[in-house]
């Protein structure tokens, strides 16, 4: 993948010249953006960011434990846990989560699952891409008979919290049995180690499903599936559809931002759109000065290549309100 090699490139800048350096880790769903702002940030400023797509549960480790200079999590902290770990927390841009499938002959969004179907196959209860359920609401497809490989997270992941957020409020079954978290007990499937392993084991393995941040749905040319709203419209997975719903979001500074945007109203709102967010440490004002400075450039800056990444940017408004967020917590950037 481009951005890993881009990500090696910028690792051995920072070994070979030395000089200031931001360090982070966690959530992979992100990750190619963060590339992309590390890399322009570099070229413009001379400050090397090495950011390490480990995972939510590990930035929100590493974090814990004073190992990097700020951490990602698409698993945001509660105001409360926050407080117990002296953590800040802010969002840094919104992207969605698609059920992205490598089907011979199925193309893009073509293919329809119900909210009560989507919760069966991930359940191992729908077994075959031929069952009934699955036909009913494609009667144009030529599904095949084979059975339905299962690919999902072996990582903790907030890519994962934010998907099984969403079976937990559109199936009863998925919450009493599985229910939300970082990481789950899967009752079928394969796993893999971030975006980038569940989108590599979807390429190699046919008839498989699995649940990956849009981008890198995009960067591999998957197709994805078409889900209903909250209100049970049909809905594709596209920009638009990711817009509608994160217009919805209500940001309160005074609650560090904590949001889950999973299953917004509205008939076009995509039902599995998520903020990323970055932690950073209340002890450590000087580098959290350091930290705000990359991403104030990335909002002045990086709003292009988010969109070209399949990103939605932060609205003006929000930006403003992390940065009086910054202001009211003395980690404004150096001017």
């Amino acid at each position: 993948m481009k951005y890993k090699v881009l990500l090696a490139t910028l690792l051995l800048a920072g070994s070979l010249f030395g000089g200031e350096r931001i360090n982070g880790a966690g959530a992979s769903f992100p990750a190619p953006l963060y590339y992309n702002w590390a890399h322009t940030y570099q070229k413009a400023t001379g400050v090397q960011v090495n950011y390490q797509a480990i995972g939510s549960g590990g930035g929100i480790k590493q974090i814990s434990f004073r190992t990097v200079d700020f951490g990602g999590t698409d698993k945001p902290l509660k105001p409360d846990e926050l407080g117990k770990k002296n953590l800040l927390m802010f969002p840094a841009v919104i992207g969605s989560i698609v059920l992205a499938h490598n089907i011979p002959g199925i193309k893009d969004n073509a293919l329809k699952l119900r909210n009560d179907v989507l919760s069966d196959i991930f359940q191992g209860k729908i077994t075959q891409w031929d069952d009934a359920k699955i036909k009913a609401d494609n009667p144009g497809l030529k599904l095949p008979s084979k059975p339905i490989t299962i690919v999902h997270r072996s990582d903790g992941s907030g890519t994962t919290y934010n998907f099984t957020y969403f079976l937990s409020h559109v199936s009863d079954s998925w919450n009493k049995e599985i229910g939300t978290g970082k990481a789950v007990s899967w009752p079928v499937g394969i796993g893999g180690k971030g975006n980038e392993g569940v989108t590599n084991l979807i390429k190699q393995t046919p008839f498989s499903i699995g649940y990956i941040e849009y981008a890198y749905k995009v960067n591999n040319n998957l197709p994805a599936a078409t889900l209903q709203t909250a209100s049970g419209k049909w809905v594709e997975a596209k920009e638009d559809n990711f817009k509608a719903a994160a217009a919805y979001a209500k940001w309160k500074a005074e609650e560090h931002f904590y949001e889950l945007l999973a299953l917004q109203p509205g008939d076009t709102s995509y039902p599995i759109v998520a903020a990323t967010f970055i932690l950073l440490p209340t002890e450590k004002q000087g580098m959290n000065k350091d930290v705000t400075a990359l991403f104030d450039y990335a909002f002045k800056n990086g709003d292009a290549a988010a969109k070209e990444l399949g990103y939605i940017p932060l609205p003006e408004a929000t930006k403003k309100m992390v940065r009086d967020y910054w202001a009211k917590h003395k980690i404004s950037p150096a001017k």
